[in-house]
């Protein structure tokens, strides 16, 4: 099957051109420069790249779209899927959490139903992006390695990231903090938010360190590509390097974020944090990173809209380049997870396309393509 584009501006790795592009069977065949009369008339639209997601919680949005309520799965991914593909996102990582969460009770069950929803929606061609798995270890659950051995060798889980998210430590810096945010979330007196806090701290004294090396070990042997989240010190980024991480997910510092980017990890941060100016839990902004040289990839979080809001924006908001701005939503993001065959406008890699026509400053998707089809 041929398709051809014509009279797009393509934003390819270094550059922006004005030209057509032939796809065909699945691939991108040929970028060419200038007019033609052949294909579809994009109107001067902007091609860009499929847009590529490594991080995104927006599944169990859908899923659990109430406290104590869950959704049909299937509907539930059919729902996400939706929103993914028509936000220009062809490739996303559904990111779901393992190990015991006192949010969510049995969450090593709910897991499951995700996990075959998604295995399922694959199978049988219903979903427009291409999906695959994140693995969101919570380190210092007494169950998650039993957890992670029980998915990471399924075919569609190719990343995991190394998680802790005990009070006084990497995104909740300082126990105040963490004591602000979960004791009006869970209801609780300050007599049971001292008892949930310091039962936290000693979980994470107990497996948070073996875990760790488990998970990274047992990781490596089935080829899963591996992200450190909330990285807050130089001791953070030295064991990240040092365990072969790829992804610095959220770093929490300005150091760690030099650091890690030095480093050649690449720096992942919210998109919502470029949108809204600033992290909503008061960490380093995502704009001040890239006006530095060293934020690498966006990710959409819990906003699918917002990644390619932001790859937009970004250029005004940081004196970056459009190609170097999408590069963080494309290619960069990809390589990152080692998914060499997409995220590029170039011959022979994945016919995964989007078009984008700007309204004054606001990005508007009005068609995407993955593998050459039309998905949105």
């Amino acid at each position: 099957m041929e398709t051809n584009f014509r009279n797009a501006r393509i934003v390819r790795a270094d550059e922006v051109v004005t030209g057509s592009v032939q796809m065909k069977d699945g691939a991108i065949a040929a970028i060419d420069t200038g007019a033609s009369q052949v294909g579809e008339d994009l109107e001067g639209d902007y091609l860009i790249p499929g847009l590529v997601e490594l991080h995104t919680d927006h599944l169990e949005g859908h899923y659990r779209p109430r406290p104590g309520v869950y959704w049909n799965p299937l509907a539930a991914l059919q729902a996400h899927d939706v929103q993914i593909a028509g936000s220009g996102i062809t490739t996303v990582f559904d990111a779901v959490r393992i190990g015991s969460d006192p949010e969510m009770p049995g969450m090593g069950d709910h897991v499951q139903v995700l996990v075959d929803a998604i295995e399922a929606g694959v199978a049988d061609g219903r979903l427009r992006a291409d999906h695959l798995i994140h693995l969101r270890c919570e380190l210092p659950a007494h169950d998650v390695v039993d957890d992670f051995e029980r998915f990471c060798a399924q075919p569609l889980v190719k990343l995991a990231s190394v998680m802790d998210h005990t009070p006084g430590q990497r995104q909740y810096q300082t126990v105040s903090k963490y004591r602000q945010y979960y004791q009006e979330r869970l209801r609780f007196t300050d007599t049971e938010m001292d008892a949930f806090i310091a039962e936290r701290e000693a979980e994470q004294q107990l497996y948070s360190d073996k875990h760790r090396k488990a998970i990274l070990k047992r990781g490596s042997e089935v080829g899963i590509a591996f992200a450190s989240h909330d990285d807050a010190t130089m001791e953070h980024v030295a064991e990240s390097v040092a365990d072969g991480v790829s992804i610095a997910e959220f770093p929490t510092t300005m150091v760690a974020a030099e650091q890690s980017h030095q480093a050649g990890l690449a720096v992942l941060m919210g998109a919502p944090n470029v949108v809204r100016g600033g992290s909503h839990s008061g960490n380093i902004a995502a704009v001040d990173l890239a006006k530095e040289g060293c934020l690498d990839v966006l990710s959409s979080d819990y906003v699918p809209g917002a990644l390619v809001l932001a790859a937009f924006q970004l250029p005004a908001l940081a004196g970056i380049s459009l190609p170097a701005a999408i590069r963080m939503v494309t290619s960069t993001p990809a390589r990152a997870a080692h998914l060499h065959d997409r995220g590029e406008i170039a011959a022979g890699k994945r016919a995964d396309l989007v078009r984008v026509r700007l309204h004054g400053d606001m990005p508007v998707v009005r068609g995407v393509w993955r593998q050459g089809l039309r998905v949105s």
